[in-house]
């Protein structure tokens, strides 16, 4: 697992980050032959409209054929004179043709501006509102030049110099951008779905990867916990067996006591992952009454006091809390108490000193408890609560428990309504404050 983890996330990483690499590559190409498609729409259209526009509109007098042109005088008037558009053609005209144009080009919606001049000093012109508005933005905006070219057969009324059909598209390449809008934005939400479920499934390896090694130590922990009380009923049994011993009732007694003592505590590790499974399945009921806290604290405090005493310990009790009067379940908020103290014990160093006060704030009754212990780095302190958890301290053995207790703790804080906030700074000592409501 631990071999196998690296590859496969590296593997994942290397094919998103392909995959966007192609991603960018495709609109990258993509837009370039949009842009090049744009262009062709635009130059046939305008050709379009300069057809038209260079088309005789009405006939005023008959029209040479190509085969009476024979004199080198009216090959010349055909090469050098052309239909004045301008004379023959409104601005409004010009625009009507061009959008027509445009329309038949797959450029519906395309706004356009437009000049039509004599290819002359001074000469005239034709040219829409906004022409040379966007003429001079000429970084933004390409401008589409044509020559308009006399049709076969048009008279020679009007003939002046060559005119050009100047043919802009305001703001052409956000336009581009506008039509291909839908298939970027697919791309990039099809990309982040990919990249979201690369990282839920980073992030599931991650916590498989901490579930296997917490069900590692859990085993651990367990067969621990259950091999020394095994072992010490094994050689008080043994010791039963012994003959002396049998004749002697004191010292039966002694070894029938360790046994039922040492049968206690395994049962009270068997509840106590029981208690996890029916917490897993939301199956614990709470029985809430109203409660004196000081009352539940008292008796958890004497529960404690024998195990502070062995330590050479000492307790402070302040209970400040003018109203202590809470709705909760007596055995659970009894055992939050229990659990908080026994983990300041457990994890304790020599001088141990538990501080324990009570107040009000507001509508909670807050409890806090502290300790002068080994305390907590920031890691261990953003992961105490959760189930199975357990901090190292060197031997992973050296303190007893399966790392349930402070889960336990935090799931009846919630059950009681309540929040709980846990505090620490390594080697000088942690602190656990509970919040619960009082009643209305």
């Amino acid at each position: 697992m631990k071999k196998i983890f690296p590859i496969i996330t590296i593997l994942i990483l290397f094919s998103l980050l392909g995959l966007i690499f192609f991603q960018y590559l495709w609109i990258k190409s993509a837009k370039n032959i949009k842009d090049k498609q744009t262009e062709d729409n635009i130059a046939h259209a305008v050709y379009y409209a300069a057809t038209i526009l260079t088309q005789e509109r009405t006939s005023i007098m008959p029209l040479p054929r190509k085969s009476d042109l024979l004199f080198p005088g009216d090959r010349l008037q055909m090469q050098y004179f052309k239909p004045s558009v301008i004379k023959r053609f409104s601005k409004d005209e010009i625009s009507d043709i061009l959008r027509m144009g445009f329309d038949k080009n797959n450029l519906k919606g395309y706004p356009f501006e437009f000049n039509v001049s004599v290819n002359s000093i001074n000469g005239d012109q034709v040219y829409s509102d906004n022409f040379y508005k966007y003429f001079l933005d000429s970084a933004n905006n390409v401008n589409h030049v044509f020559a308009l070219e006399p049709a076969s057969g048009s008279n020679f009324e009007n003939l002046v110099s060559e005119e050009l059909l100047s043919v802009i598209v305001p703001n052409q390449k956000s336009l581009i951008w506008k039509e291909m809008i839908w298939f970027i934005l697919g791309a990039i939400l099809f990309t982040i779905i990919i990249t979201t479920a690369f990282f839920i499934t980073v992030r599931t390896l991650l916590k498989q990867k901490k579930l296997s090694e917490i069900k590692s130590d859990f085993i651990n922990n367990m067969t621990h916990e259950f091999k020394t009380p095994l072992a010490t009923i094994s050689l008080a049994v043994d010791a039963l067996k012994n003959e002396k011993v049998i004749a002697d009732k004191d010292k039966t007694g002694y070894f029938t006591g360790i046994i039922k003592e040492e049968n206690k505590r395994m049962n009270k590790q068997v509840e106590t992952i029981l208690q996890a499974a029916l917490l897993d399945k939301n199956e614990v009921q709470l029985s809430l009454k109203r409660l004196l806290a000081h009352d539940l604290i008292v008796s958890a405090l004497n529960n404690i006091h024998l195990q502070v005493e062995e330590k050479g310990g000492k307790i402070d009790v302040e209970l400040g809390a003018e109203n202590d009067l809470i709705m909760a379940d007596e055995v659970h908020f009894t055992n939050i108490i229990n659990n908080l103290l026994d983990n300041a014990v457990k994890y304790s160093k020599d001088n141990l000193h538990i501080k324990l006060t009570t107040k009000n704030s507001g509508n909670f009754l807050k409890i806090k408890i502290e300790d002068n212990g080994i305390g907590m780095n920031k890691e261990t302190l953003h992961r105490i609560f959760e189930k199975f958890y357990r901090a190292h301290t060197g031997n992973i053995h050296n303190v007893k428990g399966f790392g349930l207790g402070l889960s336990y703790v935090k799931t009846m804080v919630n059950a009681h309504h309540g929040t709980i906030k846990a505090e620490s700074v390594l080697g000088k000592g942690s602190s656990f404050c509970v919040s619960i409501p009082l009643p209305k």
